[in-house]
């Protein structure tokens, strides 16, 4: 995935600010054997590019004055409220060299799970992405999690995913094996109805006895 950035030569808060109402985004390319290097992106071309999925998970080829290098999205920042990116980072990666990296879960085959066709019950997606080891030939852009055998109470751990080929979990999801999908019965909350008020017992009277009339 390409993206075309351009040096940035003056920076600070001013600066950046002066950029941004330009339409540019300021970022910063680091990591590796290079010193960090201060850029510039067009920023609607960026807005959009971290809408895609792929953006965020796959080896981007960065264009520098007509030098390109290779490197990950590391971290951005968007403005509170305004849809507007305020920062981004970017990490510069060796092909021969392993990388720790977080990869978007799909989760397929849930229409077809016993816990669904048969016990009527919902699946909750637990996590959406998880961290692994790989050399950077082998990031995928997502991991596929089959829901297909999930039964009714049970779950799928991290180790119950199949992960491509040149990827391994970091060691803290292999001793942890955090669940990433379960199958539940929604609960439904039994309706309350008032019992009719019974009518108020009429209070009894005494009756006055009449006057004897005086002769």
């Amino acid at each position: 995935m390409k993206v075309v950035a351009y040096e940035r030569s003056v920076q600070g808060t001013g600066a950046s600010r002066r950029l941004r109402n330009a339409g540019k985004t300021p970022g910063i390319i680091y990591g590796g054997t290079e010193a960090p290097q201060a850029v510039e992106l067009d920023h609607n071309a960026l807005f959009h590019a971290l809408r895609k999925e792929a953006f965020h998970s796959s080896i981007l080829d960065i264009e520098v004055a007509g030098k390109t290098q290779k490197a990950l999205l590391r971290n951005y920042q968007m403005h509170p409220f305004k849809p507007l990116v305020l920062h981004i980072d970017f990490q510069r990666v060796d092909i021969n060299k392993k990388i720790h990296v977080k990869v978007p879960l799909h989760f397929v085959n849930a229409e077809i799970a016993p816990a669904v066709k048969l016990g009527g019950a919902l699946i909750s997606h637990i996590a959406t992405e998880i961290e692994v080891i790989c050399l950077p030939a082998d990031l995928p852009e997502f991991i596929q999690v089959d829901l297909s055998k999930i039964e009714v109470g049970h779950s799928v751990h991290v180790k119950d995913i199949a992960l491509p080929k040149g990827l391994s979990l970091v060691p803290h999801l292999e001793v942890e094996n955090p669940v990433v999908a379960n199958a539940r019965i929604p609960t439904v909350k039994a309706e309350t109805t008032e019992a009719p008020v019974a009518p108020a017992a009429p209070v009894a009277t005494t009756a006055k006895e009449p006057k004897e009339e005086k002769k």
